[in-house]
């Protein structure tokens, strides 16, 4: 185990940063709530909390996953060592700032929003040089999401951090559109089963996408409440038959696989509640803990999880344990969602679903932090 090997290959140092944050920053908010307390940070903490999640936790699993995936997409050599290091200490500094409120403000939000546009910045110059512009739709959206950061930064009570998360989502269905059934297929091809049950249709996942960029703008800006519903139910059920397409149910038997279709069925069931939430008949914050909590939570420790495996050459094995923690991070979205409908009294519910919560990403450092700061087992270099 060495720290230099953390900064050998983006996914290392980021999907630790990840999980560490995941670990103290959630427990630091319950505190907060649960006390009334309201320590010096740059936002109050509520802003702080939804900042942390949206801008932190987010920005280091992108940057961790996006940064690896994008030199096997354009052949480019990947970001190591003093670069590496160096757009990493600004994502810290960000954490830091955020969270000494006696820092000049200017400093704080500057470095912070600094972060994303310098990952951007990497992965679009790679994209260019090898002209794999199929790859920019991930660089608009990581351009939205850095839109609505900036206006959170301006106004962190205003609408950004719902067009965050929708923004967020919309990732997540670009990603989770190219790995889930690609990845799907190919177990089922190993295991000599009919890949081609796992249909992907292009239409769709325009539609999709479409429907959740106008469910977006329904929530930036002021249209009424019907339209902003039925752009949400109509981005739900083009998620949903998308994902029953897949047929998440055959790779039933691999938590590496069955994790990403759990995980991205949060997506239509946070829209459905978002349908609700604009007519009335729920919460806001269900749809935004069924989308955090939920789907942002789960897909990020699945794909850290695999991906950690198969980039440092070892294979697709979950260690023991990780299948639970799969199961713990579902479980706390169920309990923060049922807690937000007042299916659950407040304050137990708050404390379950962030053990839950925790203990996932706990169990996934417990597991990995020796992976991610161990050379490769096949002795390539990473």
């Amino acid at each position: 185990m060495s720290p230099a090997i953390a900064f050998a290959y983006p996914f290392r140092i980021f999907f630790l940063s990840a999980a560490v944050l995941a670990v103290l920053a959630v427990p630091a908010w319950l505190v907060l709530a649960l006390y009334g307390l309201h320590p010096p940070l740059a936002f109050t903490t509520l802003h702080w909390h939804q900042h942390e999640m949206l801008f932190g936790f987010l920005h280091a699993a992108i940057a961790g996953f996006l940064l690896t995936a994008v030199c096997n997409w354009t052949g480019t050599e990947r970001l190591q060592g003093g670069s590496l290091l160096s757009l990493w200490s600004v994502w810290l500094a960000g954490r830091v700032l955020m969270a000494a409120g006696a820092a000049p403000g200017w400093l704080a939000h500057g470095v912070d929003l600094a972060f994303l546009p310098l990952v951007m910045l990497d992965a679009g110059w790679r994209i260019w040089r090898a002209r794999k512009m199929r790859h920019a739709i991930v660089l608009a959206v990581l351009a939205t999401l850095w839109a609505m950061e900036l206006g959170f930064h301006f106004e962190p009570s205003g609408p950004y951090a719902r067009g965050a998360l929708l923004a967020a989502m919309a990732l997540m269905l670009v990603i989770g559109g190219r790995i889930t059934p690609a990845f799907s297929g190919n177990w089922l091809r190993s295991r000599g089963r009919d890949a081609a049950a796992i249909q992907v249709l292009p239409w769709l996942e325009r539609l999709t996408l479409a429907t959740v960029a106008a469910t977006l703008v329904t929530q930036v800006a002021t249209v009424p409440a019907t339209i902003a519903a039925v752009a949400a139910l109509a981005a739900a059920v083009a998620s949903a038959a998308r994902l029953l397409l897949w047929r998440g149910w055959l790779v039933r038997e691999e938590p590496l696989l069955w994790i990403l279709h759990l995980a991205l069925a949060w997506i239509p069931v946070a829209l459905l509640l978002l349908a609700a939430a604009e007519l009335g008949y729920a919460p806001v914050s269900a749809w935004v803990h069924a989308a955090g909590a939920g789907a942002m939570g789960a897909l990020i420790l699945g794909v850290m999880a695999r991906v950690a495996l198969g980039h440092t050459g070892r294979p697709l094995r979950l260690p023991p344990g990780m299948a639970t923690a799969f199961v713990l991070i579902l479980a706390a979205g169920v309990v923060r969602v049922l807690t937000t409908l007042g299916a659950l009294p407040w304050r137990p519910g708050l404390i379950v679903a962030a053990l839950l919560w925790v203990v996932a990403f706990l169990m996934f450092l417990l597991r990995y932090a020796g992976v991610l700061t161990s050379p490769r087992v096949d002795g390539k270099p990473g």
